[in-house]
């Protein structure tokens, strides 16, 4: 799974996928030089290249021509594949594509994959809600380098990541239900954030600014000892807001490391993120003046043995404290909330003369503590909220043991992936139930690839779909875990230097979870009920020929993706206005270009004693070579559902955005300037909460190796 001579720094090609376009969720610790990926901004594999531990090489195209692929394994099984016998699709939204995007922040990146809504209650993605494939934003697993950091509390606050951009090496989605291979909560589809794993030793600075008061700053510091590597990064930043009271301050601190020999490999990674900010109308159009304050730390530890039989066993831990205010500066509806999410996980995987056969047990336990959710202490059981000069009056926690078993069947033109999930939660009646998936992929040669998964998902309502209880919203104590029954069937065409893919998808979903409305003047309560989401996907990506780099003036990439989803509700019970479930993107558009303006391959040569003082610097910064290069981001999206306004229902309006960037790039550093939304288009994501118009945003990142 891992490379073996670190020392070495031996760097693996991928020169084409011969079908395997696929991500690398097994990568994690390789030196990646990649020719032809899978890439998240469309979902579908695509020419491109970056390297793990260096800014990406402008004139990489002799390699990618020279060297062959190397099989590196995929984690969208138990069991690592490698990309040609993975029978499902992860894409992959590689450090080149975050390098060029427009995007203010993690979750601005995800809404360049056709198949993820991103709705954001402000800008920088200071709270966002994200789903996949129509689903709600409950029913994605969110992973940083593989550990489940979703809150059980809501997922409002799951996106809370401890890292920023600068610190991300790629993105990876696996679109429909994975619950045999990531846990319950897996319902939907589930996103894994990898992290740099600089082995070298370096120092990072980074800075921004722009619209609304907007400032950020950044560093990283990486630093090995023999076979134990560090990465330490922090950041912080504050701005105005783009619309009123919607101002934040936030700052984060991220640590992690790993200890690799012949025999073992350990990671381990601990997080803390902070931010305070307006929350203007976010949960109630009624209450304009909301605030509020979250908090998170993490910590894993894992690690890897390289005997026969893998053992990769898990340890993790995370808590979130959340203080709300309904009204800012009053105590009139205010919660406060602290959340621990903690497990084990015991597992491994083995090759032998069938295939592959994986296995694992897990324990998770959840615990909340609040003012609001959960049922009531009794007074000598209060928890003192420290420094609040109040208490923790109610609790509730629930454990969840699953235990699951897979085997993969590998030939040469088909890979049957099968598995079975058993879980028990504490909550509900200690009784196991059984959750199946098989995947199926055929190669009928080395440009077509044909695929077929089905697989079975299940989750947990939250604790604030269970208890919470306000002036406009009210929780339903006996919800029922959600169930669905998830199909896709696809195929994939690829070319030297492009690739094509449609897909289709149907979820057929039970006891379904939404917050509605059943009158024009009711407030919102959680109900379930049967409710299907079903699509299809096109998606593809052009790169320049590579005899033709004159083209790169034009485009170095084009990529396209749509989606197209429909709803269908079991039973007739009539609901006014839905809040999550049934507020879902009908149609979703993505175009992404790139193209160079200015391309050099080598510093002209400086004379006279004059200019070596000149000279001398070009050399520090490393200038040559260096490229100018412009990315432009369009989508158009429709959005099915209506938010309340003046106290009326209003359905969303259709709307296009243009996010352009102009970045000047050399080995040890960028310039840039960005903006979002250019076209200053009025428009709202979720609820009646006004998305900001045009933000500008200039920056610089410089890196310094240490010798």
């Amino acid at each position: 799974m891992y490379n073996k001579h670190q020392d070495k720094t031996a760097v693996i090609t991928w020169r084409q996928f011969s079908n395997k376009g696929y991500s690398a969720f097994a990568s994690l610790h390789r030196q990646i030089r990649i020719g032809v990926l899978s890439v998240a901004t469309l979902g579908v594999a695509a020419a491109a290249h970056a390297q793990t531990n260096a800014t990406p090489s402008f004139d990489n195209e002799k390699v990618i021509e020279d060297e062959e692929l190397a099989e590196v394994t995929v984690s969208a099984s138990m069991a690592p594949l490698t990309q040609l016998q993975s029978a499902r699709i992860v894409s992959v939204l590689t450090r080149q594509d975050i390098e060029q995007a427009a995007a203010q922040s993690v979750n601005d990146l995800l809404k360049l994959a056709t198949g993820v809504d991103v709705r954001q209650r402000g800008g920088f993605g200071i709270q966002t809600d994200i789903s996949i494939n129509g689903g709600t934003f409950d029913q994605v697993t969110l992973l940083l380098n593989g550990i489940d950091i979703g809150n059980p509390q809501t997922g409002h606050l799951s996106a809370d990541f401890p890292i920023s951009i600068s610190d991300i090496e790629r993105i990876e989605v696996l679109e429909g239900a994975a619950s045999r291979v990531y846990g319950g909560q897996s319902f939907g589809g589930a996103i894994n954030i990898v992290t740099k794993h600089d082995r070298g030793q370096s120092i990072e600075l980074s800075g921004r600014g722009g619209s609304f008061g907007t400032a950020e700053g950044e560093a990283r510091f990486a630093f090995a000892t023999g076979k134990l590597s560090n990465r330490i990064s922090g950041s912080g930043g504050r701005s105005d807001g783009g619309t009123l009271n919607s101002g934040w301050q936030k700052g984060q601190l991220y640590y992690q490391g790993d200890y690799e020999d012949d025999a073992l490999r350990l990671d381990w990674q601990l997080g803390y993120s902070r931010k305070h900010y307006g929350a203007n109308t976010f949960y109630s159009a009624n209450y304009p003046d909301q605030y509020e304050r979250n908090q998170r730390l993490m910590a894993s530890v894992s690690a890897e043995t390289k005997g026969r039989f893998h053992f990769t066993p898990q340890v993790f831990w995370h808590r979130s404290w959340d203080n709300f205010e309904l009204v800012h500066g009053s105590t009139f509806g205010e919660n406060f909330h602290r959340t621990d999410v903690y497990g084990i996980k015991a597992g491994g995987h083995v090759d032998w003369k069938l295939g592959k056969t994986a296995v694992s047990a897990v324990m998770r336990h959840e615990n909340i503590l609040s003012t609001n959710l959960g049922r009531n202490l009794e007074p000598e059981q209060y928890v003192a909220i420290k420094g609040e000069g109040a208490c923790y009056t109610r609790s509730d926690k629930r454990t969840t043991v699953s235990f699951s078993l897979e085997h993969n069947i590998l030939l040469r033109h088909w890979t049957v992936s099968a598995g079975l999930m058993a879980s028990m939660t504490s909550s509900i009646d200690h009784r196991f139930r059984l959750y199946p998936g098989i995947d199926i992929a055929y190669r009928p040669s080395a440009h077509w690839k044909l695929l077929f998964s089905y697989n079975k998902g299940f989750r947990l309502p939250t604790f604030t779909e269970l208890y919470y209880k306000s002036p406009t919203h009210e929780g339903n104590r006996d919800l029922k875990p959600e169930h669905n029954h998830s199909f896709s069937l696809g195929a994939e065409r690829r070319w030297s230097r492009a690739e094509a893919s449609i897909r289709g998808f149907y979820h057929r979903g039970t006891q379904m979870i939404d917050w509605v409305m059943y009158s024009p003047d009711d407030i919102f309560h959680t109900s379930s009920f049967g409710l299907d989401n079903m699509g299809f996907q096109v998606q593809g990506k052009i790169m320049t020929p590579l005899k033709s780099p004159q083209w790169e003036r034009w485009f170095r990439s084009l990529s396209f993706g749509y989606t197209f989803i429909h709803q269908a509700k079991h039973d007739a019970e009539g609901v006014v206005k839905s809040n999550v479930a049934m507020e879902y993107l009908r149609h979703k558009v993505v175009v992404s270009l790139t193209h160079c303006i200015i391309k050099s391959k080598k510093v002209k040569r400086l004379k006279g004693e004059k200019e070596k003082g000149c000279a001398k610097l070009f050399q520090f910064f490393n200038v040559s070579p260096f490229q100018l290069s412009m990315t432009w981001d369009f989508r158009w999206q429709e959005r099915v559902g209506t938010y309340q306004s003046g106290g009326r229902l209003i359905p969303y309006s259709p709307y296009a955005m243009l996010d352009a960037k102009l970045q000047w790039e050399a080995p040890r550093y960028q310039l840039y300037v960005q903006a979002t939304n250019l076209t200053n288009r009025r428009y709202y994501d979720l609820g009646s909460v006004p998305q900001p118009g045009i933000w500008v945003m200039a920056g610089a990142k410089i890196q310094f190796k240490i010798n």
